[in-house]
């Protein structure tokens, strides 16, 4: 895809949702980083009907701490993994309070250093959170950058740099969300709704494309 493409791709996606949020419910930068931590392999929707019931009771990094791991679990159970991400937010939370007085840090690389916390959490909570115009790569993110030719790549790191480089700089700080929304609703896995994108002239699809537009 060319500059031009590019340019009026992400001028549609800014159209039709000019300021695009994560579909994760959060009250805080705490809230948002735990509710990511606790998306992988579980759905925006499932993390939801979790996490209302525990942020309610439980707001902050003291008091989800205070629950310990088998008091997180009751919590958390309905999601995949839940064992190893109640540990992983447990050891998080403490680790918040030792050396950052409880709050969620500004910096990649104290975000990273805490437990359950990759390149792609960290992304996520330092463009939610922060505004930073980073790019965290899930499957709905890779499969777009791909099948669009937005960002070829075989690996999420060289996707995560080649829509960096790629995504022109006035959308870059929201390219994130629109990305993610436009893989989830419309340019899905098994079944894209070509004939429902906004985008679909623009795509490198070939046969994608056709259906669209026949």
């Amino acid at each position: 895809m060319n500059s031009s493409a590019r340019e009026e791709f992400f001028a549609r996606l800014q159209a039709a949702n000019p300021q695009p949020r994560t579909e994760l419910e959060y009250g805080s930068n705490f809230q948002l980083l735990i509710a990511v931590m606790l998306s992988a392999q579980s759905t925006d929707v499932a993390v939801n009907r979790a996490t209302r019931p525990l942020f309610a009771q439980h707001p902050d990094a003291a008091s989800v701490l205070a629950l310990g791991v088998d008091g997180l679990i009751p919590y958390v159970r309905s999601l995949g993994l839940f064992r190893s991400k109640s540990e992983h937010v447990i050891a998080t939370c403490a680790l918040l309070l030792d050396r950052h007085d409880g709050a969620v840090p500004e910096s990649r690389e104290a975000l990273e250093s805490l437990p359950g916390v990759g390149r792609k959490t960290a992304n996520v909570v330092l463009n939610t959170a922060f505004g930073w115009p980073t790019m965290a790569v899930d499957t709905h993110i890779f499969r777009v950058a791909n099948r669009t030719g937005l960002a070829p790549g075989r690996h999420v790191r060289a996707v995560e740099e080649g829509l960096l480089a790629a995504v022109p700089a006035a959308y870059l700080q929201n390219a994130h969300h629109w990305l993610i929304l436009h893989g989830r609703y419309t340019c899905t896995a098994r079944r894209p709704r070509c004939q429902q994108c906004l985008v679909a002239d623009l795509c490198a699809a070939k046969d994608l494309q056709a259906a669209a537009l026949a």
